[in-house]
């Protein structure tokens, strides 16, 4: 699990995601997958664990990337 400063909490997430998906989306993309991920685990649960945020954001990114090679 990645540990997060409280002032930067997904900033290693972020990183982490950026490289994983450099060849897809640009770093605002993945930002605010990230954003969006937060948001959505606090309205759905209440609370944002960063394992349940990371595997958010990803879910967000791939299917993105999926909607990006098909319209391509």
């Amino acid at each position: 699990m990645i540990q997060h400063p409280a002032d930067e909490p997904y900033e290693e997430l972020e990183a982490l995601l950026r490289d994983e998906f450099a060849e897809v989306h640009p770093p605002a993309t993945v930002t605010r997958c990230v954003q969006a991920a937060h948001h959505g685990a606090i309205e759905v649960t209440g609370q944002a664990h960063p394992a349940l945020v990371e595997r958010i954001a990803r879910k967000h990114l791939r299917v993105l990337a999926t909607a990006a090679a098909e319209r391509g």
